[in-house]
């Protein structure tokens, strides 16, 4: 019996001798789980600084209790899956090879991307390329003011506006800088026509209607008057203007360039190993 119990004993010694001693330089121990620990040098920036004792000790009860479930679930998993179904060191092989290369095509096309792109050859993919610039919606070249019902200066900012000869921008401006709520008085950039009733509340049921009818709309909606002058439109399904695609096309032709560099990296890459025999094919 004796020996029985010695043996017993022995064993439990041996299993638990097999399980890792805690590593006492990352500091106190705050948590156990199947032989992993949590230590306090885990907790680094759990706890922002200037937080209260009590949100301190609740934040580190949250982590505690999450990194506890965590292991819990790991386990549960590795329990219920194949081998197979738990071996992603090929995934993870693939995934850090992905990385690396993407990392390095990043650097090169920092350090050798020509950025600049002249105006010349926007409107020269533009011109080549109008079928793809159908717009999808109508755009507008508009010139508003928003005011207080009450304010002084309605007749001075209706004249300015109504005038057919010139539209003096400087003159609106400043009076708009003493008067207006709001204003927006950039006569020769396009936007949509959708983002212009985002900011006034004009009723265009029919948005092609409502454009080839009115150049100037003068209307109150309480607290504010509104005057608005349209200097242009085009419908959609039109073909967009060149001043309205011009950012977009300077992304086209600098994804171009970037995807041309890396193209042109990759066979440099595979001539040189080519050169200096650096594979075999079998």
């Amino acid at each position: 019996m004796l020996r029985l119990i010695t043996g017993i004993l022995l064993i439990f010694t041996l299993l638990v001798s097999c399980e890792p001693a805690p590593d006492t330089s990352k500091g106190a121990v705050l948590a156990k789980i199947y032989g992993t620990y949590l230590y306090e040098s885990d907790l680094a920036g759990v706890v922002p600084t200037g937080t209260s004792t009590n949100d301190s000790m609740m934040l580190v009860k949250n982590f505690i209790d999450k990194w506890l479930e965590k292991r819990m679930l790991i386990r549960q998993a590795e329990r219920n899956l194949t081998p197979g179904q738990t071996d992603f060191s090929k995934k993870m092989e693939d995934y850090r090879n992905s990385l690396i290369i993407y990392t390095y095509e990043t650097e090169l096309i920092s350090q050798k991307l020509d950025t600049i792109v002249d105006e010349s050859e926007i409107e020269r993919y533009y011109n080549e390329n109008k079928t793809n610039f159908e717009l999808k919606y109508n755009i507008v070249k508009v010139v508003y003011v928003i005011l207080p019902t009450d304010s002084k200066a309605v007749n001075q900012f209706r004249k300015l506006l109504k005038n057919r000869t010139v539209l003096n921008i400087d003159s609106l401006n400043t009076l708009a800088q003493r008067h207006a709520i709001a204003y927006y008085l950039d006569e020769e950039n396009w936007i949509k026509f959708d983002d212009l009733l985002l900011q006034i509340p004009l009723v265009a049921y029919n948005q092609e209607v409502f454009l080839n009818n009115n150049r100037f709309v003068e209307f109150v909606d309480e607290p504010f008057v509104y005057l608005v002058l349209f200097r242009d439109f085009m419908m959609r399904e039109s073909i967009s203007p060149l001043e309205f695609e011009h950012d977009h096309i300077m992304n086209i032709i600098l994804n171009k360039r970037k995807q041309d560099l890396i193209k042109q990296m990759h066979a440099d890459v595979y001539e040189q190993a080519l050169r200096n025999k650096d594979f075999e094919l079998y």
